[in-house]
């Protein structure tokens, strides 16, 4: 079989060639279809992501594809049945042994792209205003880097939990987008000035950050009292220090939020958010955000997509047809 594999840090992936796994006990083995790519592969790469898995390894964290065995002990799935599963790596390859646990049923009306695009991205941003902030109906949510694969799910879910959503981007094009995923206000990180901006709506009562840097820094200060803030990453390079005599004054929270760590330390909050995401895309509440569809082969420009911010939503690689 074929895979994109890690062979050396801060290199471009490597296509290769590997020997068909074998799915052990609770395990299943899945023909993956299509895989999306996410900001932490790129961190991957560089060996500077939470966790560091030994060379070589084949990246993509979440995939959907089609059950083509079953390891000793599975019950409740079966062959051919098609799932999705947010598995930390090993989804730019074209079959991948997935412990039985953590695989996902993918409703009838729903696309593999679209399900190798809603995992992480929709999963991150529902624990995060729902499980972590509370989120309530009528409160103002910042959102910054608001047109990224995680931030529009967050305008889309803000929006859907009856929140005031201010979306924080860079240019009219990608504000464009926010404005269609939901987003009441837009600001331009590129020209304003986002904590007067914010100041002058009312002030932001939850702020869901993926970039830090200046913009934590500004949306900190546009926080009314009681606001809980949300680092979810450092897209600037910058991890912002954080006063502590600011938090005490307003009576702030920060939330920080390692959504895939969850995976062990609770389960039973991403099943719970999956259940919900799920039933929501089956109404047609929610629509993936897909900015490209591109094959295994080119999965390193799926990477620059994301490196260089050129993507609104979401980079799926189509692994197998």
């Amino acid at each position: 079989m074929r895979a994109m594999q890690v062979t050396a840090y801060d290199h471009p992936l490597e296509l290769t060639n590997l020997e068909l796994p074998v799915p052990g006990a609770g395990e299943v083995l899945v023909k993956v279809e299509t895989c999306g790519l996410n900001f932490g592969d790129t961190l991957l790469i560089k060996g500077t992501y939470q966790e560091k898995p030994q060379l070589p390894f084949t990246i993509g964290m979440e995939l959907a594809g089609v059950i083509e065995g079953l390891g000793e002990g599975v019950e409740g799935l079966e062959k051919g049945q098609r799932v999705a599963a947010y598995t930390g790596i090993g989804g730019l390859s074209e079959y991948a042994t997935i412990p039985a646990e953590i695989c996902v049923p993918i409703p009838d009306n729903m696309t593999a792209v679209d399900a190798a695009a809603f995992l992480i991205a929709y999963g991150t941003s529902h624990v995060a205003l729902d499980y972590k902030a509370r989120l309530q109906k009528g409160e103002r949510l910042l959102v910054l880097g608001a047109s990224g694969g995680v931030g529009l799910t967050a305008v889309e879910l803000g929006k859907l939990m009856g929140a005031e959503v201010v979306a924080c981007a860079r240019g009219a094009e990608k504000l464009e987008i926010c404005r269609r995923a939901g987003a009441d206000h837009l600001i331009d990180s590129e020209s304003a000035d986002i904590r007067q901006v914010v100041k002058d709506l009312g002030g932001a009562d939850v702020v869901y950050d993926p970039i830090g840097g200046d913009q934590f820094k500004a949306a900190l200060r546009a926080c009314n009292p009681e606001a809980r803030l949300l680092p979810l990453g450092f897209a600037s390079g910058e991890v912002p220090q954080i006063p502590a005599n600011y938090l005490l004054v307003k009576n702030l929270s920060v939330l920080g939020l390692y959504w895939g760590g969850y995976a062990k330390l609770n389960p039973k909050v991403l099943t719970d958010s999956f259940r919900t995401l799920f039933d929501w895309y089956a109404e047609g509440r929610l629509k993936p955000h897909v900015f490209n569809v591109l094959p295994l082969a080119e999965a390193n420009a799926g990477l620059d997509l994301l490196r260089s911010r050129k993507a609104t939503g979401k980079v799926i690689i189509q692994v197998t047809e």
